[in-house]
């Protein structure tokens, strides 16, 4: 018998309920592990209906259509000879499971289910599915008659058991299970297993590829072992984007790394590793050979197979090599821009319709498209034959091809600058410049009769004519006067979305793109069902920080030197009146606070799961340099109250693509009610008990001993 193993880990871009397609990207994963000569392959968690379907694992169909799928795969000649590691949704005893099922030659091997499920964030698994609780357990699980009479199998396993091949021991792990205190890894490995697989649906969070890189090479530096690791990678339907990063290590360093953004729906990762490598390794830790001698037995489930050849001696084995991570710019770039194209694709539009102000959101928001336009020029130019196919049905040109992102962007780009008698000549400039540089078909339109003729309307109803603060008005017509022109555009968006196409003779309608950033968001510095309310927004979980970095990689990496005079330039909505031609609004005087400030309290609030009381609490400590404690109190205590005033807007929010875990998205992630006590009267009262108090400490030490 050999000593080295070929096995095959993967990233595809499933759809929830695209049965079809997800069949065919799993055997193309298949075919192409096979080609390379792995005897073991690996897929994404539940990948056969897609890991987004979300309440749709209630129907019957799902799971109908799971087992009509798995019959497929089960009879495809290109599954023979190959252990497959697939996910789906299995009822068992009238309880549905997250589960793994592994085949070989048409046999059913094992159905292992999920033991954790991931239940916080963006995650409810508990919504659908049961853990398996019974640890080291299995039992029989009687199939379905379609399955019966190609496997020629009445019941298989069904629980928490191991696969023992003629040369090695493979064990599963489900996604969540890695980062539980107590892995199931850990045992398995005690228990003799070599080869661990952990299939994922695991989303984009900016910062955090390490996490994963961390676990699995922490499990098997400690433990020894084989770990394999795939992922779902793309957007499958909502506003995560998963991002891949498949991998293949051993005793603690990494031999195979997968992209964490591309737009290859099939990525297929191969690596040779030596078995006897593994036993050796775990043989010189004495501590872990003390514990795998007390550890419990998992069942084995005997498998008529080899991983390995019989004559291998020269066959060389995989490397080690270092995990390459990207900056948080290039993230940025290339996440949301994967996801744009993703839905640009499966919504079957023409291309994307952006309201461009010459501000840092707006052009972020550009140049995330114009980012997408060279992914798919270089997908294209690699010979990726599934972009260049839906490119071409995206532009309605059967023999088009792109070659320079820029000609491809004005095909399917249009910004439009919507000017009124508030927008200042610079804003119109820096629009005009950076639409010419990334290639956009660019629009520019005067909103002032609509904005005038809407206003006259309520004059004539009412008899009163609504003026700007500047003008001598007061605070409620100031608002209501700048709500109107952002909602004008909004209603101008969507007209010019789906008719600018039309009045140019070309086929198809226009996504709507919003570029409302994360702290705005969490602030509710935003009009509601403005220019904000889109299709989708690439931006909306991404801080104004971060997106003021992205915009500066960009004009370096893309050569847009347009973007240094829209970072230069002061950040405003340019909604009131101009002062002698010049901008005499900006947002952070508008807001109270800064974006850096907007932060800190955003990662608080979510992250920290701090309300006001422990807020003040963190940043007397935080702040105790720059503010004293009533200054403290009063920032935590504006921050709230404007928060809860605006929580509302939340719950419009266009889906935005999902970057940080301090999001404020009410409708997945961030769920909480929208309306509030906004005096907080007893929150803010234990603030104001601790601030006095400090005073007092104070005007005691200066005042000194009596």
């Amino acid at each position: 018998m050999g000593r080295k193993v070929t096995v095959a880990t993967c990233a595809l871009n499933q759809w929830a309920l695209d049965f079809e397609g997800n069949l065919q990207r799993i055997l193309k994963s298949i075919e192409i592990a096979k080609s390379r000569g792995a005897r073991y392959r690996l897929g994404p968690e539940l990948e056969i209906c897609g890991y987004g379907c979300w309440d749709h694992y209630y129907e019957s169909d799902t799971l109908l259509h799971s087992l009509q799928v798995l019959a497929a795969l089960l009879e495809s000649p290109v599954t023979q000879d190959i252990i497959c590691d697939v996910g789906m949704p299995v009822m068992h005893r009238n309880v549905r499971y997250n589960c793994r099922v592994i085949f070989l030659n048409r046999r059913i091997l094992l159905i292992r289910p999920k033991m954790a499920l991931a239940n916080e964030a963006n995650y409810r698994e508990l919504r659908w599915f049961a853990p398996w609780s019974r640890s080291r357990q299995i039992e029989e699980h009687f199939l379905p008659q379609m399955l019966q009479d190609l496997t020629k199998q009445e019941t298989v396993p069904f629980g928490d058991a191991v696969l023992a091949t003629w040369d090695a021991c493979i064990g599963s792990e489900v996604c969540e299970e890695l980062w539980t205190p107590h892995s199931p890894h850990i045992d398995m490995g005690l228990d003799g297993v070599e080869i661990i697989t952990n299939a994922l649906g695991n989303h984009h969070v900016l910062r955090k590829a390490h996490a994963r890189v961390d676990l699995v090479n922490m499990a098997t530096t400690k433990n020894g072992g084989i770990y394999l690791l795939a992922n779902q990678k793309g957007c499958d339907g909502n506003h995560l984007y998963y991002d891949g990063c498949a991998m293949i290590a051993m005793n603690g360093k990494i031999f195979a790394q997968g992209s964490q953004f591309s737009l290859d729906d099939v990525e297929v990762l191969t690596a040779t590793l030596d078995l006897e490598d593994v036993r050796s390794y775990r043989a010189e830790i004495s501590s872990r050979n003390l514990a795998a001698s007390r550890v419990n037995p998992y069942p084995r489930v005997k498998v008529d197979f080899a991983l390995s050849h019989h004559e291998d001696l020269l066959e060389s084995v995989s490397e080690p090599m270092e995990w390459k991570y990207h900056s948080p710019e290039e993230e940025i770039s290339l996440g949301p821009a994967c996801w744009l194209w993703d839905y640009l694709r499966r919504s079957q539009q023409a291309g994307f319709f952006l309201a461009l102000s010459g501000g840092v959101d707006s052009a972020a928001t550009a140049c995330l498209v114009y980012s997408m336009c060279h992914q798919v020029c270089e997908a294209v130019a690699r010979g990726n034959q599934e972009v260049l196919a839906d490119i071409r049905a995206i532009v309605h040109e059967s023999s088009y091809t792109p070659q320079v992102p820029q000609e491809l962007c004005g095909r399917i780009l249009t910004t439009c600058y919507m000017a009124s008698e508030n927008s200042s000549q610079d804003s119109c400039s820096r629009a005009r410049e950076l639409a010419q540089q990334v290639g956009s078909h660019h629009i520019s339109l005067n909103i002032d009769p609509a904005v005038k003729a809407i206003v006259g309307i309520f004059s004539l109803v009412t008899g009163k004519i609504p003026l700007f603060a500047a003008h001598g008005g007061g605070s409620r017509e100031n608002l209501a006067l700048q709500n109107v022109q952002a909602r004008i555009r909004m209603v101008l968006a969507y007209l010019f979305a789906q008719l600018s196409l039309w009045s140019r003779g070309a086929h198809g309608g226009l996504l709507v793109l919003g570029s409302a950033n994360m702290d705005e968001s969490l602030l509710g510095y935003l009009t509601k069902y403005d220019c904000s309310s889109a299709d989708i927004n690439p931006i909306g979980g991404i801080s104004k920080t971060d997106l003021r970095a992205f915009v500066q990689f960009c004009m370096e990496h893309f050569q847009l030197p347009a973007l240094q005079g829209i970072l230069s330039a002061p950040a405003t909505a340019e909604l009131e009146p101009l002062a002698n031609g010049q901008v005499s609004q900006t947002d952070e005087d508008d807001m109270g606070m800064t974006y850096s400030e907007l932060s800190v309290y955003g990662r608080l609030r979510k992250m920290a799961k701090a309300g006001p009381y422990s807020m003040f609490c963190k940043l007397l400590t935080v702040w105790k340099d720059i503010y004293t404690p009533r200054q403290v109190a009063d920032k935590v205590k504006q921050f709230f109250w404007k928060y809860s005033v605006n929580r509302h807007k939340m719950t419009t929010l266009t889906p935005a693509y999902h970057a940080e875990n301090y999001s404020p998205d009410d409708n997945r992630f961030d769920l909480r009610p929208f309306l509030y006590n906004t005096r907080w009267p007893w929150q803010f009262r234990c603030i104001e008990s601790q601030v006095v108090q400090l005073e007092k400490k104070a005007k005691q030490a200066l005042d000194g001993p009596d």
